[in-house]
């Protein structure tokens, strides 16, 4: 059986993917192999690539996908041939027609949900979940601000925090990603590139700032959520789209009342299998009960990965992506 894989032999700008055709081994006696369908983009993809995040080279890329069992290995009995079933954590490689994976790993997918909707949404709902509820539970009327909110993982969560109750507060650029960050779930969408963000903040909040600001951005936005935060607030800084963050001073959040900062990972909140099946099946409920609704804003094949990267990274994405085989 033969699969086309995107390879990374180094490091760099998404040139550096190349699709190579290898002939597929069996799976070991505590993994399956999957016959992926749909494979999830998410931005840890462009951390793998471009050497944010280090990785033993060569390397696959990729941490998401959605399918259906091929072959399961000897000690595995949670899992049948033919049963649709979904990833979305590491170790990366995702980026493939088929895939041996951990079986610890994988979880099963629910009939009336699409392996579309699944790989569009498992890796960035999952996310949004431990964001939300376990890094720091939001709670009803509470004034959330979340930066990001027109993108794949934001207008999840404004979705999400909507469902608990909160007010949610948008950050993003440009009037369509407002315009979109307002049809899910955020009562508040401030535009950067018009608005002063902090005094925004201020103003919604009369004088206070927010108990908690959801940051991806990084370096460029580190000043402006420490200045959002209220006393005793929670930086929750969950990615560097926009570059490195500087050196966190600890004095510097003593003297803005007692501030908290966290940079947390969904590698960390889901290493247990329990917290993972745990994880994945509120955002599988989510779903479900329509509380959350899945905006792909746009589809790739596989040979079109180097394409899929460039456009996210020149910020012409909206929603989520996919990767189809």
């Amino acid at each position: 059986m033969q699969s086309r894989v995107v390879k990374l032999a180094k490091q760099g700008a998404p040139s550096v993917m190349t699709v190579e055709t290898v002939e597929m081994g069996m799976p070991g006696p505590d993994e399956v192999l999957i016959k992926q369908n749909i494979i999830g983009f998410n931005y840890m993809d462009i951390y793998q690539r471009s050497g944010m995040y280090p990785l033993e080279l060569p390397s696959g890329i990729g941490l998401e996908a959605a399918g259906t069992i091929e072959v399961v290995g000897d000690n595995i009995t949670e899992f049948k041939v033919g049963e649709r079933v979904a990833y979305a954590t590491a170790p990366c490689g995702a980026y493939a027609d088929y895939r041996t994976f951990p079986a610890e790993r994988v979880v099963h997918l629910p009939e009336n949900i699409s392996d579309e909707h699944c790989a569009a949404t498992l890796f960035k709902g999952m996310t949004v979940e431990y964001l939300l509820n376990r890094c720091y539970n939001i709670k009803r009327d509470e004034k959330v601000l979340f930066l990001g909110s027109g993108g794949g993982v934001g207008t999840l969560a404004g979705q999400w925090g909507k469902s608990k109750g909160a007010f949610m507060i948008g950050v993003d650029g440009g009037e369509e990603k407002c315009d979109l960050a307002r049809q899910n779930g955020y009562a508040e969408v401030i535009d950067f590139t018009k608005e002063d963000v902090v005094a925004r903040v201020k103003e919604i909040t009369d004088g206070q700032g927010v108990p908690v600001v959801y940051d991806p951005i990084g370096g460029p936005t580190y000043e402006q959520t420490l200045d959002c935060l209220g006393p005793r607030g929670y930086f929750i800084s969950f990615g560097t789209t926009g570059g490195p963050m500087p050196k966190v001073d600890p004095p510097i959040l003593q003297k803005r009342d007692s501030l908290y900062f966290t940079r947390p990972t969904v590698a960390t909140y889901t290493a247990k299998r329990e917290d993972l099946v745990t994880s994945a099946t509120s955002v599988f409920e989510m779903i479900e009960s329509g509380a959350v609704k899945v905006e792909i804003g746009q589809r790739y094949s596989l040979d079109q990965a180097v394409k899929a990267h460039e456009e996210t990274e020149a910020g012409k994405t909206v929603g989520s992506s996919i990767l189809i085989t």
